[in-house]
């Protein structure tokens, strides 16, 4: 069962939401604008919901039109406010110079401040307030500067952090300036007690899918008095506020959804959401113990957790909750995918790391206390997970059977590092400097001691991680680095021992690995003028790996791409499987993900083969050598990294590897049903040829 912990950004449709979309689609279907009996039933229930909407938000005069959301809200009141001040302009009256917005805003709003004020030719200057380190708007700043404003746009609270503004405070800071006042409710709804009718708020939008009610719906509220210019002329519907046939289904579930808050039934009271945070946040804390809240809780919703964890990423948290069947996100939903740090933290001032680590944890109103209490269990099988894998320190972290290679790539760019896992002594090579930390994290969790930082090619120091990896491992109370050349190897010194295995180091920058007397890898080998070596397949690892090959065979052109389909359904899978009954289906998911949740239940015939992305250069030899006949499938969370590797492997020569399609998240039901051999493997030291 999934656990949906990601409210801020959507929620489920309420079932009696559903039941009123439902009905109105199968009784109330005309069109609200005419006037026969079955466009008055229509209009009944646009009226009823309006009504609702009133009463929920106490505001009893002012206009409220249904939209399509929230962005559609923000545009009209940016273009109803501009507008105004355009026409006051054309009649002689001087502008203010400043549209103001806060630092922390969802990216619609200054967007579209941007938008309409090139569209409307007004030249204003659009800036952003800034906020403290709790996320607050500062509020003597913005009563310096709102005397020159013509509009100010805050969040009433915010969706990343769960920071509930200080309206009242806002609205002192903005006496006696002329701005008109945009307040983003998005969050607030359902949560805050906005007192419309109270404060000098001129325009505030909401957004249905937030609270319960299906997406492609909205409200947006106008203070009477205040201007309105439509954004959508036509028809004339909503009383010539937003023309275009209304949405009758979404307005339905959203009238229910408001019904339900007047009724005081569906969703939790403030006292009941607080008592299951402070469960989550206990959870959170005994799985990590060194997190860091980003936001005092006091100040924030209480639906919302923004956290993060010192040396792990917001991307691995993700993808370890994830494999619990835990739904969280690392910020707003419309910019998550793209892999930057969160503007909104680094707007609060708060350190590098905690901005490219946070994650948000925002649980529902209407969630129940069996579903918070499961949450909690998984929290802390993550936190279990996470130190079975030694991502996190443990004062049990002793030897473990990880592999001898590990590669961590970011953006094309590759670090290598070379373990001996009985002494727990390693050799980095080609540290990058956005990489450190996650290596330097890596090592702690280990106990693993650094023996030398090497590079196969000299750097001008401003990407390179070595002198700060060897700082940092000095602070860690590692040994005393020894004398080194520029590379990094110690002077006079063109062999390093780890075990069983040996580097060593030519004239011309590659480093080899040896075993036994046997050469398994390069690294900062061209591979345009590798020659093939004698007995087993040597690989060359690439420094830069832009096309994602993972490595190059010694002595091998890259092979052409097959015309066969490189992703493969859950029915290709069956098919396949009836022609090759022998085929490994093979988890390339990390190891935390692993441990978190199993790529398929237990009690099904699936034989699986680990090889964690990280890892997988150590599982190249016996896919290419011995087992090279057995057909592969690559399986992942969402398939992206499986399709990756996949890829590699064909242009490695070896045609006959697949991705699944989607991965564990879309096809993960369907391969419970799948029969293959009961065996599940791991690749644990690497398997030669």
């Amino acid at each position: 069962m999934d656990i949906y912990l990601d409210s801020n950004a959507t929620t489920a449709v309420l079932p009696l939401a559903r039941e009123a979309a439902m009905k109105t689609m199968q009784d109330a279907f005309g069109n609200p604008s005419s006037v026969h009996s079955a466009g008055l039933r229509a209009r009944s229930v646009l009226d009823a919901a309006r009504t609702s909407a009133r009463r929920v938000l106490g505001m009893p005069t002012g206009r409220i039109l249904f939209t399509s959301g929230a962005t559609e809200g923000i545009q009209t009141a940016v273009l109803s406010c501009l507008n105004a001040w355009r026409e006051k302009r054309d009649s002689g009256e001087a502008l203010p110079g400043l549209l103001l917005y806060g630092a922390t805003e969802h990216k619609a709003v200054p967007e579209a401040l941007k938008h309409w004020n090139k569209v409307l030719c007004l030249g204003l200057n659009v800036q952003p307030i800034p906020v403290d380190r709790n996320g607050r708007h500062a509020l003597e700043w913005l009563r310096h500067h709102a005397p020159q404003a013509a509009m100010v746009c805050t969040m009433a609270a915010n969706n990343e952090t769960g920071v509930v503004s200080d309206l009242d405070g806002i609205a002192l800071a903005m006496n006696g300036s002329p701005a008109l006042w945009l307040v983003d409710s998005v969050q607030a709804l359902g949560k805050l007690d906005l007192r419309l009718a109270e404060r000098r708020i001129d325009y505030a939008p909401f957004s249905g899918h937030k609270l319960y009610a299906p997406k492609g719906v909205g409200m947006l509220y106008v203070r009477e008095g205040a201007p309105f210019t439509p954004l959508m002329a036509g028809g004339g519907q909503e009383n010539a506020a937003r023309s275009g046939t209304e949405n009758m289904v979404g307005i339905a579930a959203l009238g229910a959804v408001l019904k339900e808050l007047e009724r005081g039934r569906a969703f939790h009271p403030s006292s009941v959401l607080e008592a299951y945070r402070k469960q989550l946040v206990h959870a959170l804390r005994t799985a990590f113990p060194d997190l860091v809240l980003n936001t005092p809780l006091a100040m924030a919703l209480p639906t919302t957790v923004n956290f993060s964890v010192p040396g792990v990423t917001s991307r691995l948290l993700l993808e370890v909750f994830d494999a619990a069947g835990l739904r969280m996100s690392a910020g707003s939903a419309c910019g998550s995918s793209r892999a930057q740090p969160s503007y909104v933290l680094e707007a609060m001032g708060l350190e590098a790391w905690r901005a490219a680590s946070a994650v948000r944890l925002s649980f529902g109103a209407a969630d129940t206390e069996d579903t918070i209490e499961e949450a909690c269990r998984r929290i802390r099988q993550c936190g279990l997970a996470l130190k079975a894998s030694r991502l996190l320190p443990d004062v049990a972290a002793g030897t473990d059977a990880h592999s001898v290679v590990t590669r961590f790539a970011a953006e094309g760019e590759c670090t290598y590092v070379v373990t001996d896992p009985g002494q727990r002594r390693c050799v980095v090579i080609d540290p990058r400097a956005e990489q450190v930390e996650p290596i330097l994290q890596w090592m702690r969790c280990r106990g693993c001691s650094l023996v030398a930082v090497l590079n196969t090619a000299h750097d001008d120091g401003k990407q390179s991680g070595a002198a700060s990896l060897k700082h940092a491992a000095r602070a860690l109370a590692q040994p005393a680095p020894t004398p080194c050349d520029p590379l990094g190897w110690p002077l006079a010194q063109d062999l390093i021992a780890l075990g069983p295995w040996q580097l060593r180091r030519l004239q011309d920058g590659v480093l080899e690995l040896w075993e036994h007397g046997a050469l398994r890898y390069r690294f900062g080998a061209d591979a345009a003028k590798a020659i093939d070596v004698d007995g087993d397949i040597v690989f060359d690892l690439p420094r830069h790996d832009p096309d994602a090959r993972l490595a190059i065979v010694a002595g091998r052109s890259i092979t052409e791409p097959s015309s066969e389909p490189l992703e493969l359904s859950v029915s290709g899978l069956h098919t396949l499987l009836q022609q090759a009954p022998a085929i490994r289906l093979v988890d390339v998911r990390e190891r935390v993900e692993q441990a978190v949740g199993a790529l398929v239940p237990g009690d099904t015939r699936l034989r699986v083969d680990r090889a964690p992305m990280s890892e997988i250069i150590n599982a190249l030899p016996g896919w290419l050598g011995q087992t090279a006949e057995i057909p592969l499938v690559l399986v992942c969370r969402s398939g992206n990294r499986s399709a990756q590797a996949a890829r590699a492997l064909r242009g490695m020569g070896r045609q006959n590897t697949w991705s699944l399609a989607g991965g564990v998240a879309l096809c993960g039901q369907d391969l419970f049903n799948t029969a293959m051999p009961e065996q599940e493997t791991g690749i644990g030291r690497p398997c030669w040829t």
